[in-house]
């Protein structure tokens, strides 16, 4: 049957069991991704959670013998806080990592990464949470959660933007933990008034400068590039902020932030926060009935960044090896793709979907190709010709990724490597753990089923400060790539109604135990796990079961239940 036949017949079978009407949320497509292939070869999907808890342990370990180990090292400095905190090196090898050289990019990501897969790192022998307070500026006067112990804003939007984006991950994550939850607000506060300061007191404020220094609550313009997504890492501080505490003004900055996203006429994508303003939009969108323009603002974290050009998603073939939906440069040397953002831009789609269903299918093909490619960062995919640090012997599990890869370097087609050896920077390897230690938002995120190319994306696993208002029921993303329908087992607790946010249809009624998903050929389900017997309403565009949304309402509007 073909494809689109299966799917009518999938939506006719929901209908006649579920007993509603229901008109499906019409799919859109990222250009970018349909040029990726519904399989990449050749196929191999690694258990990313278990490789997120080897990694964890790996990078811990005080006890590690070897050259350049243990990698981990106590900061008694104590300048934010009167605690010691701990340190771990950008690259392995990085020279004296020691004392406060240690960068809120690696330390605040590893603790983060580590939580999403599913560790307490604020339990046992050592509060790596509380630890992380070390990274707001308090004695020098920021009072900003910046790269450093003893850092300056100013330099870098994405460098101060994303460790506050790690920081408030962490805050929602551990919420009775130290100042977290303070330091929150006082940050918000702060990029509040960096927003009037850029011009909100005026209209809408200008992002496209290089950062904001707040020693004189001025922006900063270098002179060599600019990063006007910044206003996509302050529209996601600032809603977080808001959802949290319910301030008008960090509704109005997260409000300024997504006007000038919206208005920007060319691709603003800089390094790795556009992500998070289009989960913003869709989230203002679906809670607030705002229309801010999601297409272009998830089109503008995969292709045609005018901010840093060749930036953006990879969808290629390197040698051998599908390289697609990689994230990095399209054009150094071929192709330049990085672990850190790989790793980060589906944290932020990924829970996008649960807000308009409309992209369920793109991004579940998304994240099924990068999910596949991202094994290449690591050395035992390589031979030792392949690499540029094979001569390290101290990981023999591998954990720790490379910074990058390339699509070609000496003749070698794809290529494991970094900047530090090329460029002389200092550290004696390429293994990068700034960008290995988000390794874990793959792993809270990205489950294998008993079908090997379907996956279960965890919708909620890094939907961080969900809207009390509407709670939420377990919800995953399945993409079918096979061209014939499939179906997936699932393990549910207790009795339940399985609901889909795309055919925006009961699947199935008061099941429990192991059941069976059926899904139609090339086609996503965003499956929501209700309990049985719920009752279902509407309120405006949503669906409810029981007071609880199942469905945002986008790309259509359900048949009113019978």
């Amino acid at each position: 049957m073909p494809a689109k036949h299966a799917w009518l017949a999938f939506l006719i079978a929901c209908v006649a069991h579920s007993g509603e009407h229901s008109v499906a949320a019409e799919q859109i497509a990222i250009p970018r991704v349909e040029r990726m292939p519904n399989i990449p070869q050749p196929f191999k999907m690694r258990d990313w959670r278990a490789l997120a808890h080897a990694y964890d342990r790996f990078i811990f370990d005080f006890n590690a013998k070897g050259e350049f180990l243990p990698l981990v090292w106590w900061d008694d400095s104590r300048i934010n806080i009167n605690r010691a905190t701990f340190g771990l090196p950008a690259y392995v090898g990085t020279p004296n990592a020691t004392g406060t050289r240690h960068e809120g990019v690696t330390c605040l990501a590893a603790v983060l990464g580590a939580t999403i897969a599913g560790i307490d790192k604020s339990q046992g022998e050592h509060n790596w949470v509380l630890m992380c307070e070390a990274y707001y500026n308090r004695k020098n006067g920021e009072n900003l959660v910046l790269n450093g112990v003893s850092a300056h804003s100013g330099g870098s939007f994405w460098y101060d933007l994303w460790n506050h984006i790690l920081f408030y991950a962490l805050a929602d994550r551990y919420p009775k933990v130290g100042s977290l939850e303070a330091i929150m607000r006082t940050t918000a506060d702060r990029w509040h008034d960096a927003c009037v300061a850029m011009g909100g007191d005026k209209g809408v404020p200008d992002f496209n400068h290089t950062a904001f220094a707040f020693r004189t609550m001025k922006p900063v313009d270098n002179g060599r590039w600019r990063e006007p997504d910044s206003a996509a890492g302050i529209a996601w501080l600032e809603y977080m902020a808001w959802i949290k505490w319910r301030d008008p003004k960090h509704l109005q900055a997260a409000d300024w932030a997504m006007q000038f996203l919206n208005a920007w006429p060319e691709g603003p994508l800089y390094e790795v926060l556009m992500p998070f303003g289009a989960l913003v939009a869709a989230r203002m969108n679906a809670e607030l009935g705002r229309s801010y323009d999601v297409r272009k603002m998830v089109n503008g974290c995969f292709e045609g960044s005018r901010a840093r050009p060749g930036w953006g998603i990879i969808a290629e073939r390197w040698g051998e090896f599908d390289c697609h939906g990689l994230q990095g440069s399209t054009t150094d040397g071929g192709g330049y793709a990085f672990a850190m953002a790989t790793f980060a831009f589906p944290a932020a789609l990924v829970p996008l979907a649960r807000y308009d269903a409309r992209y369920a299918r793109a991004i579940a093909k998304y994240v099924l190709n990068a999910a596949n490619a991202a094994r290449l960062f690591y050395a035992d995919e390589h031979p030792p010709d392949r690499q540029s640090s094979a001569f390290w012997k101290g990981d023999p599990q591998h954990v720790v990724p490379y910074e990058g890869l390339r699509k070609q370097w000496q003749g070698k087609r794809p290529y494991a490597t970094g900047d530090p050896l090329r460029m002389k920077w200092g550290p004696k390897t390429d293994l990068g753990l700034y960008g290995g230690s988000l390794v874990g938002l793959f792993g809270g995120l990205i489950a294998r089923t008993n079908v090997e190319a379907i996956l279960r994306l965890d919708c909620l696993a890094t939907d961080f400060f969900p809207n009390p208002s509407y709670r939420s029921y377990p919800t995953y993303l399945y993409y079918n790539p096979y061209d014939v329908a499939k179906e997936v087992e699932i393990e549910l607790s207790g009795k339940n109604d399985l609901y889909d946010a795309v055919s925006r249809s009961f699947l199935q009624r008061g099941v429990a135990g192991k059941a069976r998903l059926a899904i139609p050929a090339d086609r996503a389900v965003l499956l929501v796990v209700a309990p049985a017997g719920g009752k279902l309403a509407r309120d405006g565009r949503k669906t409810l079961i029981d007071g609880v949304v199942v469905d945002f309402g986008h790309g259509g509007e359900p048949g009113e239940p019978r």
